[in-house]
């Protein structure tokens, strides 16, 4: 039954990752981005602040470096694909976006100095190929916003890294919340910067702060990691691959956004890539009974932190 219940919560909160492309594409069409990023995560480090209070362990400077850390990449992946949904389809945000998890075993492995496996370079082709199709149309011509949204799954990425990382060491409840603060606080800053006033009321932007904020943020965030503890991390992959179906059938369904043959495919392309980087290298192991866990190392804990 637990296992149960946690991939339904987990599938929940992808598709709700899946909703906020398109709905944050909208409400960035009305008020300038960076007022929109400061004014979802100052409510949504307003919410979380007194749950790390009460159930968090006692903050120290390890956590809060640490969170910070976290924060200034989180901040850049929310801040290059809110600013991409000004330039290419939510559709294209949400695939390009979903790359990050064929990136993090890349660059794991390069940092490490480690072999990549022979299922994440089957998957780095197959995203290729998907990238050529979805966004250029069978053509090498790419938008701004889709590079933007490539330069944030990059972003994505060293996030989950470095959640993979921390999160062994700190209070899951603290480096939340201060990542959510340094988010709010950069993104503040970059309003100001901009000439724009953080502090104002924005009537049609409520329903959609309120979702980014407690649904697709907080709520989001803590689910994730309390889930994960009922269900396989391979499981958890698998599910969070979704994320951009969820996001182009809402656009569909929402805004009439088509993606077309060459996008359907590219985008069949890119999810197949997805799938198969989470695969253990080595089949036989699995089918003889082996750890999948061990194939997959680094993305299984670093995922962990979306």
């Amino acid at each position: 039954m637990n296992r149960f219940k946690a991939a339904v919560l987990l599938l929940t909160t992808t598709f709700f990752w899946g909703v906020t492309f398109t709905v944050v594409k909208e409400a960035v069409e009305s008020v300038d981005v960076f007022v929109f990023l400061a004014q979802r995560f100052i409510l949504a480090f307003a919410l979380i602040l007194p749950v790390s209070m009460i159930k968090g362990k006692r903050l120290d400077r390890g956590t809060l470096r640490q969170g910070c850390l976290m924060g200034i990449f989180l901040f850049g992946s929310y801040a290059f694909q809110t600013v991409a949904l000004l330039y290419t389809s939510a559709s294209n945000t949400a695939f390009l976006t979903g790359l990050n998890v064929v990136m993090v075993p890349v660059i794991s492995a390069l940092m490490l100095r480690q072999r990549i496996p022979r299922t994440v370079r089957v998957a780095v082709i197959l995203s290729v190929a998907g990238l050529f199709l979805l966004c250029g149309n069978g053509s090498w011509h790419f938008t701004t916003g889709d590079i933007l949204a490539a330069i944030c799954a990059l972003c994505v990425s060293l996030h989950l890294i470095y959640t993979g990382e921390f999160a062994r060491q700190s209070d899951y409840y603290w480096l939340t919340a201060i990542q959510l603060g340094m988010v709010a606080l950069l993104s503040t800053a970059g309003a100001v910067i901009r000439g724009k006033q953080v502090f104002v009321w924005h009537p049609q932007l409520l329903g959609t702060l309120i979702v980014c904020s407690l649904i697709a943020t907080v709520f989001a965030f803590l689910v994730q990691t309390s889930m994960q503890r009922f269900i396989s991390h391979t499981n958890t992959a698998l599910i969070f691959c979704t994320e951009p179906v969820f996001a182009a059938l809402y656009a569909w369904y929402a805004i009439n956004e088509r993606l077309g043959i060459y996008g359907l495919a590219g985008a069949l392309l890119i999810l197949g890539g997805m799938i198969v980087s989470i695969l253990p290298d080595d089949l036989g192991k699995l089918a003889k009974g082996g750890s999948a866990e061990a194939e997959i190392g680094e993305l299984d804990e670093y995922r962990a932190g979306e």
